[in-house]
């Protein structure tokens, strides 16, 4: 039996799960056997592990204070939604 193939929009919801090994080892090759053929999912797929390693840099000091309380602002508004 063939795995349907994952769409665009299916690896982007899967993607964090991917980049944290927590996909079963069927999802897994869906995710790779879709990146073989799709240039825009893998440049996406990069584009999120360089996000996740510049923000992985990030401390409370290293962020300006003022860029900091807006940050937090506007999470305060997006959680109120």
């Amino acid at each position: 039996m063939t795995s349907r193939e994952l769409t665009c929009q299916e690896l982007v919801e899967l993607v964090t799960d991917y980049l944290e090994g927590v996909l079963s080892p069927t999802d897994v090759a869906r995710f790779d056997e879709h990146l073989s053929g799709c240039s825009g999912c893998r440049n996406y797929l990069q584009q999120m592990g360089l996000t996740i390693l510049t923000l992985g840099k990030l401390t409370e000091e290293t962020i300006d204070p003022e860029a900091r309380d807006e940050l937090l602002a506007l999470f305060r508004d997006w959680k109120a939604r």
